[in-house]
Protein backbone atom coordinates (compact mmCIF):
# COMPACT_ATOMS: atom_id res chain seq x y z
CA UNK A 1 0.00 0.00 0.00
CA UNK A 2 1.33 3.47 -0.89
CA UNK A 3 2.34 5.69 2.04
CA UNK A 4 -0.48 8.22 1.48
CA UNK A 5 -3.13 5.49 1.25
CA UNK A 6 -1.77 3.84 4.38
CA UNK A 7 -1.90 7.13 6.27
CA UNK A 8 -5.50 7.79 5.20
CA UNK A 9 -6.56 4.37 6.43
CA UNK A 10 -5.75 5.47 9.99
CA UNK A 11 -8.05 8.51 9.95
CA UNK A 12 -11.58 7.11 9.65
CA UNK A 13 -12.27 8.18 13.23
CA UNK A 14 -11.88 11.87 12.33
CA UNK A 15 -13.90 11.92 9.10
CA UNK A 16 -17.24 13.03 10.61
CA UNK A 17 -15.55 15.69 12.73
CA UNK A 18 -13.73 17.10 9.70
CA UNK A 19 -16.86 17.04 7.54
CA UNK A 20 -18.89 18.89 10.18
CA UNK A 21 -16.06 21.41 10.66
CA UNK A 22 -15.83 22.02 6.91
CA UNK A 23 -19.55 22.76 6.80
CA UNK A 24 -19.49 25.25 9.67
CA UNK A 25 -16.41 27.03 8.33
CA UNK A 26 -17.94 27.20 4.84
CA UNK A 27 -21.07 28.84 6.24
CA UNK A 28 -19.05 31.31 8.34
CA UNK A 29 -16.87 32.36 5.44
CA UNK A 30 -19.91 32.76 3.17
CA UNK A 31 -21.76 34.94 5.70
CA UNK A 32 -18.96 37.50 5.49
CA UNK A 33 -20.19 38.76 2.13
CA UNK A 34 -23.63 39.63 3.56
CA UNK A 35 -22.06 42.70 5.17
CA UNK A 36 -21.37 44.11 1.71
CA UNK A 37 -24.68 45.55 0.59
CA UNK A 38 -25.73 47.05 -2.73
CA UNK A 39 -25.73 50.85 -2.25
CA UNK A 40 -28.86 52.83 -3.10
CA UNK A 41 -28.15 56.13 -4.79
CA UNK A 42 -30.57 59.02 -5.07
CA UNK A 43 -30.69 62.05 -7.29
CA UNK A 44 -27.26 63.19 -8.45
CA UNK A 45 -25.40 60.88 -6.08
CA UNK A 46 -22.75 58.82 -7.85
CA UNK A 47 -22.89 55.04 -7.71
CA UNK A 48 -19.10 54.96 -7.96
CA UNK A 49 -18.79 57.17 -4.88
CA UNK A 50 -21.31 55.06 -3.00
CA UNK A 51 -19.34 51.92 -3.80
CA UNK A 52 -16.08 53.54 -2.69
CA UNK A 53 -17.72 54.64 0.56
CA UNK A 54 -18.18 50.98 1.45
CA UNK A 55 -14.41 50.42 1.62
CA UNK A 56 -14.51 49.35 5.32
CA UNK A 57 -16.77 46.45 4.33
CA UNK A 58 -14.31 45.41 1.62
CA UNK A 59 -11.39 45.56 4.07
CA UNK A 60 -13.21 43.48 6.67
CA UNK A 61 -14.42 40.95 4.12
CA UNK A 62 -11.04 40.38 2.49
CA UNK A 63 -9.05 40.15 5.72
CA UNK A 64 -11.58 37.91 7.46
CA UNK A 65 -12.05 35.70 4.39
CA UNK A 66 -8.32 35.12 4.10
CA UNK A 67 -7.91 34.53 7.85
CA UNK A 68 -10.80 32.07 8.10
CA UNK A 69 -9.52 30.40 4.95
CA UNK A 70 -6.11 29.99 6.56
CA UNK A 71 -7.75 28.51 9.67
CA UNK A 72 -9.52 26.01 7.45
CA UNK A 73 -6.27 25.15 5.67
CA UNK A 74 -4.44 24.64 8.96
CA UNK A 75 -7.35 22.66 10.42
CA UNK A 76 -7.29 20.44 7.34
CA UNK A 77 -3.54 19.81 7.48
CA UNK A 78 -3.60 19.39 11.28
CA UNK A 79 -6.04 16.51 10.97
CA UNK A 80 -3.71 14.79 8.55
CA UNK A 81 -1.53 14.27 11.63
CA UNK A 82 -4.34 13.40 14.06
CA UNK A 83 -5.54 9.82 13.62
CA UNK A 84 -8.32 9.52 16.21
CA UNK A 85 -10.73 11.56 18.33
CA UNK A 86 -11.80 11.49 21.94
CA UNK A 87 -14.45 13.43 23.87
CA UNK A 88 -12.12 16.29 24.83
CA UNK A 89 -10.89 16.78 21.26
CA UNK A 90 -14.45 16.89 19.95
CA UNK A 91 -15.35 19.46 22.62
CA UNK A 92 -12.36 21.64 21.77
CA UNK A 93 -13.22 21.41 18.09
CA UNK A 94 -16.77 22.58 18.86
CA UNK A 95 -15.36 25.57 20.76
CA UNK A 96 -13.18 26.38 17.76
CA UNK A 97 -16.19 26.26 15.46
CA UNK A 98 -18.11 28.48 17.89
CA UNK A 99 -15.33 31.07 17.69
CA UNK A 100 -15.15 30.87 13.90
CA UNK A 101 -18.93 31.12 13.53
CA UNK A 102 -18.86 34.38 15.52
CA UNK A 103 -16.26 36.02 13.26
CA UNK A 104 -18.80 37.43 10.77
CA UNK A 105 -20.27 39.47 13.64
CA UNK A 106 -16.93 40.99 14.67
CA UNK A 107 -16.20 41.65 10.99
CA UNK A 108 -19.52 43.48 10.65
CA UNK A 109 -18.68 45.60 13.71
CA UNK A 110 -15.31 46.51 12.21
CA UNK A 111 -16.84 47.38 8.85
CA UNK A 112 -19.50 49.55 10.46
CA UNK A 113 -17.12 51.66 12.55
CA UNK A 114 -13.78 51.60 10.75
CA UNK A 115 -14.45 54.97 9.15
CA UNK A 116 -16.02 56.55 12.27
CA UNK A 117 -14.44 58.63 15.05
CA UNK A 118 -11.35 57.40 16.86
CA UNK A 119 -13.11 55.90 19.90
CA UNK A 120 -15.59 53.87 17.89
CA UNK A 121 -12.91 52.75 15.44
CA UNK A 122 -10.63 51.68 18.28
CA UNK A 123 -13.37 49.73 20.05
CA UNK A 124 -14.45 48.01 16.83
CA UNK A 125 -10.85 47.01 16.05
CA UNK A 126 -10.37 45.65 19.57
CA UNK A 127 -13.56 43.58 19.24
CA UNK A 128 -12.28 42.29 15.91
CA UNK A 129 -8.85 41.46 17.32
CA UNK A 130 -10.35 39.90 20.42
CA UNK A 131 -12.41 37.54 18.29
CA UNK A 132 -9.32 36.43 16.36
CA UNK A 133 -7.37 36.06 19.61
CA UNK A 134 -10.02 33.80 21.13
CA UNK A 135 -10.12 31.71 17.96
CA UNK A 136 -6.33 31.33 17.93
CA UNK A 137 -6.29 30.33 21.61
CA UNK A 138 -8.82 27.55 21.05
CA UNK A 139 -7.04 26.45 17.86
CA UNK A 140 -3.79 26.06 19.81
CA UNK A 141 -5.56 24.28 22.66
CA UNK A 142 -6.94 21.78 20.15
CA UNK A 143 -3.54 21.06 18.64
CA UNK A 144 -1.65 20.99 21.95
CA UNK A 145 -4.17 18.59 23.46
CA UNK A 146 -3.92 16.23 20.48
CA UNK A 147 -0.12 16.43 20.23
CA UNK A 148 0.87 16.36 23.93
CA UNK A 149 2.68 13.09 24.45
CA UNK A 150 1.54 12.23 20.91
CA UNK A 151 -1.85 11.50 22.51
CA UNK A 152 -3.85 11.41 19.26
CA UNK A 153 -1.10 11.72 16.67
CA UNK A 154 -0.70 9.24 13.83
CA UNK A 155 2.27 6.97 14.49
CA UNK A 156 3.57 7.72 11.00
CA UNK A 157 4.06 11.43 11.83
CA UNK A 158 7.58 12.32 12.89
CA UNK A 159 8.40 14.18 16.12
CA UNK A 160 10.04 16.85 13.97
CA UNK A 161 6.77 17.52 12.17
CA UNK A 162 4.86 17.76 15.46
CA UNK A 163 7.38 20.26 16.86
CA UNK A 164 7.37 22.25 13.64
CA UNK A 165 3.59 22.53 13.64
CA UNK A 166 3.55 23.52 17.32
CA UNK A 167 6.12 26.27 16.74
CA UNK A 168 4.08 27.55 13.81
CA UNK A 169 0.81 27.75 15.77
CA UNK A 170 1.94 29.03 19.18
CA UNK A 171 2.77 32.66 18.16
CA UNK A 172 -0.75 33.17 16.80
CA UNK A 173 -2.61 34.02 20.05
CA UNK A 174 0.24 36.25 21.24
CA UNK A 175 0.34 38.22 17.99
CA UNK A 176 -3.42 38.58 17.77
CA UNK A 177 -3.56 39.74 21.39
CA UNK A 178 -0.74 42.17 20.63
CA UNK A 179 -2.86 43.55 17.82
CA UNK A 180 -5.64 44.28 20.31
CA UNK A 181 -3.17 46.36 22.33
CA UNK A 182 -1.91 48.15 19.22
CA UNK A 183 -5.45 49.34 18.54
CA UNK A 184 -5.10 51.66 21.54
CA UNK A 185 -2.33 53.43 19.62
CA UNK A 186 -3.93 53.26 16.20
CA UNK A 187 -6.25 50.65 14.64
CA UNK A 188 -4.28 50.84 11.42
CA UNK A 189 -1.29 49.16 13.10
CA UNK A 190 -3.58 46.34 14.19
CA UNK A 191 -4.89 45.80 10.68
CA UNK A 192 -1.37 45.97 9.26
CA UNK A 193 -0.24 43.29 11.73
CA UNK A 194 -3.17 41.02 10.93
CA UNK A 195 -2.54 41.44 7.21
CA UNK A 196 1.12 40.50 7.68
CA UNK A 197 0.07 37.46 9.73
CA UNK A 198 -2.32 36.38 6.99
CA UNK A 199 0.50 36.52 4.45
CA UNK A 200 2.84 34.63 6.80
CA UNK A 201 0.38 31.86 7.56
CA UNK A 202 -0.40 31.45 3.88
CA UNK A 203 3.14 30.16 3.42
CA UNK A 204 3.23 26.36 3.35
CA UNK A 205 4.58 24.37 6.25
CA UNK A 206 7.75 22.48 5.34
CA UNK A 207 6.86 18.82 5.07
CA UNK A 208 9.64 16.64 6.47
CA UNK A 209 9.55 12.87 6.20
CA UNK A 210 6.51 11.59 8.05
CA UNK A 211 8.13 8.31 8.89
CA UNK A 212 10.40 8.52 11.93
Amino acid sequence: MAADEEDLSHHHDTVRLEAFSDGVIAIAITLLVIEITVPHVEGSESLASALVDQWPSYVGFILSFITIGIMWMNHHTMFKDIERCDHVLIGLNLLLLLAIAALPFSTAVLAEYLDQNDDSRTTATMVYGGAFTATAVVFNALWLYASHGRRLIDRHVSDMRVRQRTLRFIPGPVLYAGGVGLALLTPWLTLALYTAMAVLYLLPLDDPEKSS
